[in-house]
């Protein structure tokens, strides 16, 4: 039997999932986290590996010399160095679009958090608000409709579509910027530039893969373009923001508040600037992680190892 190693697998499975079918598959050992100190003696057998976040280069793999086949329980794959699994014909896989829903409906509850300030207005008549005021009705400050503003989605792949799905049932406008507007075109959705998409987004969804082309795509200048009601979420990745640029657009009220699931430093610092604003929502790289995606994720990696043991690989990936 093939000796399978889950290096960190509590993002995955803190304890609500079963591993059962995947412990059919072969020897298993499974770690909820691997310090680098502790790769050599966990993994020195393992012919497949499993990884989320786990940093697998060169001087890892030189103490996993059996290794064949690497498993990322992610769709990101910047983790792995592929020179060196090339170098060693090691293949990887991942797994991809098990966080569409998911990932959709964190948007829009981050989104009406901020429009509707559910939380601040629970917590003012739980104060006692409500019982003090005079009329039968009250709001801490304005709500913002959903209804026909327009939603700027930023990437339009699985996920972009899903929120653009969402917002039209809001009755939104949708406009997108994305690199295959003729192939994923859809019936009420809009193809813009980026100047474009900056300038007329009411809310602006960021959905695109990081790359070196759009590192900071969310800048000082393109900020300034934008509307001062804007709101800006990202559940995409950390690196599309430039975090000063934003921070100093809260600040000053370039923008009218930001809703951010990444960061470019995952955890934070203890000290972060965004603790300060009362304009930002922040949530903890959990957008994707209900408890029905990571099913469907370590469905996913089952599949995968599945298929490498069947002398099919499917979901390959490679630099």
């Amino acid at each position: 039997m093939p000796k399978i190693v889950v290096f960190d697998g509590y993002t995955l499975n803190p304890g609500d999932l079963s591993w059962e079918k995947l412990k059919e598959l072969g020897d298993i050992a499974i770690y909820d986290r691997t310090p680098n100190e502790k790769l050599a003696e966990r993994g020195k057998d393992a012919d497949i590996i499993v990884i989320n976040k786990q940093i697998i280069g060169q001087e890892e793999l030189n103490l996993l010399p059996n290794v064949q086949f690497i498993c990322i329980s992610a769709t990101g794959t910047n983790n792995v160095d592929f020179e060196a699994t090339k170098a060693r014909n090691i293949l990887v896989s991942n797994v991809r679009n098990y966080g569409t829903p998911a990932v959709a409906q964190h948007v829009f509850a981050m989104l009406l958090q901020v429009v509707n300030g559910i939380k601040q207005h629970d917590q003012d008549v739980k104060n006692g608000g409500w019982s003090r005021c005079p009329d039968f009705s009250y709001h801490l400050f304005p709500i913002t409709e959903l209804n026909a503003k327009t939603l700027g989605i930023y990437g339009f792949g699985q996920i972009g579509q899903a929120v653009a799905k969402i917002g039209q049932a809001f009755g939104m406008k949708i406009i997108a910027h994305h690199k295959h507007p003729e192939r994923d075109a859809k019936e009420g959705v809009q193809f813009v530039d980026l100047d474009t998409l900056f300038q007329e987004s009411d809310v602006l969804s960021l959905h695109a893969p990081l790359t070196a082309h759009n590192k900071s795509i969310i800048n000082r200048k393109n900020l300034q373009q934008m509307k001062s009601s804007a709101i800006l979420i990202n559940t995409g990745r950390g690196g599309l923001v430039h975090e000063e640029d934003l921070f100093n657009a809260l600040q000053q009220r370039t923008i009218h508040a930001a809703a951010l699931d990444v960061l470019t430093q995952e955890p934070p610092l203890f000290d972060h600037p965004f603790y300060q604003l009362d304009n930002i929502i922040l949530t903890p790289h959990n957008a994707w992680a209900t408890q029905a995606a990571r099913q469907r994720l370590l469905n996913g990696v089952i599949e995968n190892i599945k298929a490498y043991l069947a002398g099919k690989p499917s979901m390959l990936v490679h630099s």
